[in-house]
């Protein structure tokens, strides 16, 4: 039987004292059982790997090396680039070692690693995007005290707390997954092991979990999300006051390329879950779940250096190894 069609079997799991059933391992189904486009699929996600560390690398270098964007903004942008490459980091690299040694197999204690992690760094996206929206709401609405407000110290607490909050967060939706059972269904339809496909997984019952579940997503993401569009209602209310169509062109493309990555982010996160919804069990999920786990780390750091002339000549200035002065903001 070929190794990408294994199913469970008794060394996934054992019975222990009580007839209790103890899962030792689950399979990631991943994106195809065809053993035939397994090729193409590592061949695929590589390079969206390796683009998506390099891209977000040189935004965190260029950040780095050029004075000029030592500022709030490309502080958080920084930020943003090493949660990326370690949201990418957390789920691609297992699924590459599984295509190229022709196994699905991902132990318990690293699924829940996985998953714990991966709930960190999503929600750190989040939590990022959030503070990057009240940055341009202070620098749009309060220009004359931007730098006042927006010091280094109140830039670090921010995002300090951004860290304090998720890791909370994913630590507490972890610990809530390891007090359940997991008999003899151990497939998961997924590239990786996401929280509600492993909690649906359970033998024991889940009715806790469903309420920490739903009460965390509304929390963490409807707080963020609230956030942000909080932040650009008074963006787009101190824009539509601005008397000349230069100054509120200029105003509002301050804000153009984190518009962009919020509305890819919040987009695909709600694609991901209405299909998961609707297809529980099924290939769709996962499919979808590309997009926000995949895609859109790979795709921030062009959105901003397309749309940003600093970060432009910053990232020319470093790839051409021109020095520039070294200062904070």
């Amino acid at each position: 039987m070929d190794s990408f069609s294994e199913t469970p079997s008794s060394h996934l799991y054992h019975i222990e004292p009580g007839n209790d059933t103890r899962i030792l391992e689950f399979l990631l189904l991943g994106l195809s059982e065809e053993s035939e486009l397994q090729p193409l699929i590592f061949g695929l996600f590589l390079s969206m790997y390796l683009i998506t560390v390099t891209g977000n690398l040189l935004i965190i270098l260029a950040t780095i090396s050029d004075s000029h964007l030592h500022t709030p903004m490309y502080f958080f942008l920084s930020n943003l680039s090493v949660v990326d490459i370690c949201l990418i980091s957390t789920t691609i690299p297992k699924m590459l070692v599984n295509i190229q040694t022709q196994s699905k197999v991902i132990t318990y204690a690293g699924c829940i690693t996985q998953m714990n992690f991966f709930i960190l760094f999503i929600g750190l996206d989040g939590f990022l995007l959030t503070v990057m929206a009240y940055d341009r709401y202070v620098a749009i609405c309060h220009p004359l005290h931007y730098t006042v407000i927006m010091n280094p110290q109140l830039c670090v607490s921010l995002a300090l707390a951004s860290w304090f909050l998720t890791t909370l967060h994913s630590l507490l939706q972890s610990s809530m997954a390891l007090r359940l059972s997991f008999c003899t269904h151990t497939q998961i339809p997924h590239l990786f092991c996401e929280l509600n496909q492993v909690v649906h997984l359970a033998c024991s019952d889940t009715f806790i979990n469903d309420i920490v579940m739903y009460f965390g997503a509304i929390l963490v993401g409807g707080g963020t999300l609230t956030g942000i569009l909080y932040s650009y209602c008074k963006i787009v209310s101190s824009i539509h006051k601005i008397s000349s169509a230069q100054g509120k062109y200029k105003a509002f493309s301050t804000c153009a390329s984190h518009l962009s990555v919020v509305s890819l982010f919040y987009c695909t996160c709600l694609g991901v879950y209405l299909s998961a919804a609707n297809n529980q069990n099924s290939h769709p999920s996962a499919t979808t779940s590309v997009m926000y786990a995949v895609v859109t780390p790979m795709l921030n750091p062009f959105i901003y250096s397309l749309r940003n002339k600093d970060l432009k000549r910053a990232l020319t200035d470093l790839l051409g190894s021109k020095p520039s002065q070294n200062k904070l903001w």
